[in-house]
């Protein structure tokens, strides 16, 4: 029989448009976090990070966590869950106070971080995250520590992440409905940063692209923080379905071509390799065929050349240039297709590698691919738990607030100053 679970206990929960998986962890003596147990499910009633069929989704979220619950030998009561659907959006809100010069004494931070939470501006969306990221003494942006220095003027910016409210509470209600009390939901981007990159990284400024099977996330990392994130709705999965397509397969069989036979990247030999398929056909008594590997890698490059094409926009758009932050990370479950990475490097023109879980005691082989990232992410935000602004009281203090444009060329300016 499960024991209940005990204080300190972390329960994260990614809900994909792939797969639903969980994992329980707990803080050991050192601060590390060990992995407990893991579970996994198909998810059948998520289309391109949305909740299409809530009882599809319900039933597979019990079924993961009961698989995680068995391994672990606990029962768990609440989850940090992952949001990874369409619509998120991140921006950065900056609030400064005038000391005088006299020294930064806790209240006067105190003051600053409520101040902080008049400055956001959902825009009708749902805030998912108000987070301090960095502080600032008399413009000097990059001070963590402000606590006990002189300064004219003290400053903040503040890490705001907001996503529409319809979809959050779905998830929410989806979570709820398994009987499962959710903490938190946690951005995607926001948690896979925690787990595949470093802190130098996200200082000096990368960019991280999450492949999903139905959406793809691509976020830029600056000075510490997220600070842009742009939503496309396109994934593996769509290759998926070019390869079934194509060749008249079911899709399950089409996913089994892809993983254990394709390739982002052709060679010669590739012609005289052959793959047998299975058509739908061959179930009523047809014959079953022969195709080449060059033959399903082609229609592999066909797709990835659209869906590269548009992450390299959407980098465009995000300001991704210049000396500082050209490297890419790749990560979900879509940069498990072989030779990804170098395909990515030549199409973007960038130095990219594969972002991995790492951190984690006891994370199971299976589970340690990019495909997981996220997961690990979200219980690496839930060991931290950092300060969240909405609950903080309001004030009636006035604030600045400049453009995000504008506030990120600064924080890319900064990052070559000071980092």
């Amino acid at each position: 029989m499960a024991k209940i679970a005990p204080e300190g206990l972390i329960t994260a929960l990614d809900i994909g448009s792939s797969k639903v998986s969980a994992l329980i962890a707990r803080k050991g003596d050192g601060g590390e976090l060990i992995v407990l147990g893991t579970g996994q499910r198909e998810s059948r009633g998520v289309k391109r990070g949305y909740i299409a069929d809530m009882g599809a989704t319900e039933a597979a979220v019990r079924e993961a966590v009961e698989q995680a619950e068995r391994i672990a030998g606990l029962n768990i009561e609440n989850v940090w869950v992952g949001f990874s659907a369409g619509g998120l959006v991140s921006d950065v809100a900056e609030v400064e106070f005038e000391l005088g010069g006299h020294r930064v004494e806790q209240g006067d931070i105190d003051a600053l971080l409520a101040a902080g939470r008049n400055s956001i501006d959902p825009q009708g969306r749902m805030v998912l995250h108000a987070q301090p990221a960095l502080y600032t003494l008399d413009g000097l942006t990059g001070v963590k520590k402000p606590l006990g220095l002189h300064a004219d003027r003290l400053g903040v910016h503040i890490h705001v992440v907001a996503a529409d409210g319809s979809p959050v509470r779905n998830l929410d209600l989806c979570v709820r409905s398994a009987h499962l009390e959710v903490k938190s939901i946690i951005a995607a981007p926001v948690a896979t940063g925690l787990a595949c990159l470093s802190d130098e990284e996200r200082e000096l400024g990368v960019a991280l692209v999450e492949m999903g099977a139905g959406i793809t996330n691509v976020s830029l990392f600056a000075g510490g923080m997220l600070v842009g994130l742009c939503s496309l709705p396109m994934g593996a999965a769509d290759i998926t379905d070019d390869v079934a397509s194509a060749f008249g397969t079911r899709r399950q069989m089409a996913e089994r071509m892809k993983c254990f036979h394709g390739s982002a990247n052709a060679s010669p030999r590739d012609n005289h390799d052959m793959i047998q398929v299975t058509p739908i056909s061959a179930e009523d008594g047809g014959d079953t065929m022969q195709i080449t590997k060059a033959q399903l890698i082609g229609v592999i490059r066909q797709r990835l050349e659209h869906q590269m094409g548009e992450i390299r926009k959407a980098l465009q758009h995000l300001k991704f240039e210049g000396p500082v932050g050209r490297q890419v990370v790749l990560t979900g479950g879509g940069a498990e297709l072989k030779g990804i990475a170098d395909y990515a490097q030549q199409a973007l023109g960038r130095s990219v590698r594969i972002g991995r879980p790492r951190g984690l005691a006891g994370l199971p082989d299976a589970h340690g691919g990019p495909a997981f990232a996220t997961l690990a992410g979200l219980a690496f935000y839930a060991a931290t738990d950092p300060i969240d602004l909405r609950s903080i009281a309001p004030t009636n203090q006035m604030v600045h607030r400049p453009s995000g444009i504008g506030l990120f060329r600064r924080l890319i300016q900064a990052a070559k100053a000071n980092y």
